[in-house]
């Protein structure tokens, strides 16, 4: 694989590491309480009633059935989203897929799924989630309450996950067991956050996976919400204990269910180290390797000559990860 060199950024993106040293990433030591701060929150998401509602949505697909979706989640914030359903196949799994950055506009037709039920809930403060105070531009919802450990934003996205799970388990228990989670960036942050805590959730797929080794995070040249981030910490000194409170590769390495890593050698807005850290906690016993995989790609965030070849190759190994029993 061929790194991009050519970039309009005034930093290295690969900040100078090589695969070998990436691998060699470690995620970082658990601050005092993690364990307890996600389980009480867990716990307190599981006492949630999602109440969801399904719509028919003016979106139609020669596959799926699509509803516009909403449910109640926790501190009773109004999650909205879509929920698509096959139309010729058996529903034996659930899939739900957490969002970048920007939010999302639509749900993906385009995922590599069969005979699933896949959610798409837009994460609390954004797009068809979006309410004041909580600001959508991810610049400023990164900073969202990032004082207060029990209040910060991104432990609230992942609640938002958990009762999505409550959400479908509900709305078809059948697949009850059978439900898994993809996310990419913000998404596969979220996801490596809220997989550890939440044994209803059998398999999960992380790309380009946020809020890895919190302090490094906070070192490394980036664009967009980690350069916020960095912002606010050198004006204000006072985000760490709520980082490393919110750090997904402290929290990976509690995940006992099989896993589908993608990574990437050069990424402007996700500092691979931090990427390969959460990837690199993940249990190493001799049951885990036989299910888990990473997956290496080029480049995140930015255009590059094989990104269509290397995605079609990630897709069908996402296919084949998710698929039916």
């Amino acid at each position: 694989m061929t790194v991009p060199i050519k970039h309009p950024f005034d930093f290295d993106p690969t900040y100078g590491m090589d695969l070998a040293e990436l691998q060699a990433v470690d995620p970082p030591e658990a601050p005092e309480g993690f364990d307890e701060f996600w389980k009480n929150r867990h716990a307190r998401a599981l006492t949630v009633d999602p109440r969801p509602q399904l719509r028919k949505s003016r979106l139609t697909h020669p596959r799926w059935q699509v509803f516009d979706i909403t449910y109640t989640s926790t501190d009773a914030f109004a999650i909205g989203g879509w929920l698509l359903l096959p139309k010729h196949s058996e529903l034996r799994r659930g899939l739900v897929v957490g969002h970048g950055y920007g939010g999302r506009d639509a749900p993906n037709f385009d995922m590599p799924v069969e005979e699933t039920a896949v959610l798409f809930p837009c994460f609390r403060g954004m797009s068809r989630s979006a309410r004041p105070p909580i600001s959508p531009d991810s610049s400023w919802h990164v900073l969202h309450d990032i004082d207060k450990p029990e209040r910060y934003v991104i432990g609230g996205c992942v609640e938002d996950l958990w009762v999505a799970v409550t959400a479908l388990t509900l709305l078809y228990p059948r697949i009850a067991g059978r439900i898994g989670y993809s996310g990419v960036s913000f998404g596969g942050g979220i996801g490596g956050l809220g997989i550890p805590f939440d044994n209803r959730i059998d398999r999960g797929h992380l790309s380009l996976p946020t809020f890895g080794q919190q302090e490094l995070r906070l070192k490394l040249p980036s664009i967009g919400s980690a350069a916020a981030v960095q912002a606010y910490q050198a004006k204000h000194g006072n985000a760490l204990p709520t980082l490393r409170l919110h750090d997904s590769a402290v929290a990976a390495g509690r995940i006992t269910v099989p896993m589908l890593m993608s990574v990437a050698l050069f990424d402007p807005a996700v500092a691979p180290p931090c990427q390969f850290a959460v990837a690199n906690a993940l249990p190493r016993s001799p049951e885990t390797l036989k299910f888990n995989e990473i997956f290496i790609l080029d480049a995140g965030h930015f255009d590059y000559p094989d990104s269509e070849a290397q995605n079609a190759v990630l897709n069908e190994k996402v296919r084949l990860f998710f698929r039916a029993p």
